[in-house]
Order: structure tokens, then sequence, then C-alpha cells
């Protein structure tokens, strides 16, 4: 079970919100929701998030890169996921991205949705350097 830390989770997709907080909620994180750009950079005026979960293509097509910037620069320690239907909707992937190419992302993982609970949840543990939880 997790030490009640603060997940930013961003998307303008209302499903992907309550699918990924239903995931995450009982797993004893603080869910912090925004589903626009405007409305997670409000919230990054008043919350400092131990880990971020953010849509790539919101109501900007970059706007998921934009916010992983503002985000790193005010937060340069906190660990940023992607999520992206980029894969697809285009055929392009972000599998095997250079390091220099996440770098200029922003993007600590990069994630194509759909993504399965437990994936996200194994990410979320990693960045989170939490021990992954066994079962009996």
């Amino acid at each position: 079970m997790s030490t009640g830390k603060t997940i930013l989770l961003v998307d303008d997709d209302p499903d992907i919100l309550e699918q990924l907080s239903a995931v995450l909620s009982p797993q004893g994180y603080r869910l912090v929701t925004a589903g626009s750009l405007a409305d997670a950079e409000e919230q990054l005026l008043t919350t400092q998030p131990d880990l971020a979960i953010l849509d790539v293509m919101m109501e900007q097509s970059d706007a998921g890169f934009v916010l992983a910037h503002h985000l790193k620069k005010l937060h340069p320690d906190t660990p940023v996921i992607l999520l992206t239907s980029v894969t697809a909707a285009t055929n392009l992937s972000f599998q095997g991205v250079s390091p220099d190419m996440k770098s200029w992302m922003r993007a600590d993982v990069i994630v194509n949705k759909p993504v399965r609970p437990e994936q996200i949840l194994a990410e979320v543990r990693r960045l989170l350097r939490e021990e992954p939880v066994t079962k009996h």
C-alpha cells in the first residue's frame, strides 16, 4: 500500500481520469485531477505532486509536452509519465526513443493508450521507488 503520495493526473477524457482514479486511489495515492492544460497549470500553483501522469494530446496536440516542461521547471525531480494514443492514431511509436529525445520531452516514461492497470501501477511504483506488491 502507498504512503499517501500525491499524483497529478491530467487527461481531457473523463473516462480515462475515472479509470486511472479507480486503479490508483485504492492503492492509497492522493489524486489531483485536471481535464485540461489550463486546469493542470492552476493545480500546480497549489500542489507539488510526487508524480504526474499526463495525456500528450488534449486541447492542443502538444499540451502534455508543454505541461511536462512547466512541471519540470517548477519541480525538476518530479517523475512524469506521458500517456499517448498517437501510436494507435498515426502508427508512430515512442518506443525506443533515445534518452536525448526523452530529455527533450521531459518524460520519464511514455505509455501507449489503452493502458493496462497493472502496467500503470508498475510504472508508478517504479518511479516512486516503492516496493512492488506481491500476491500471496
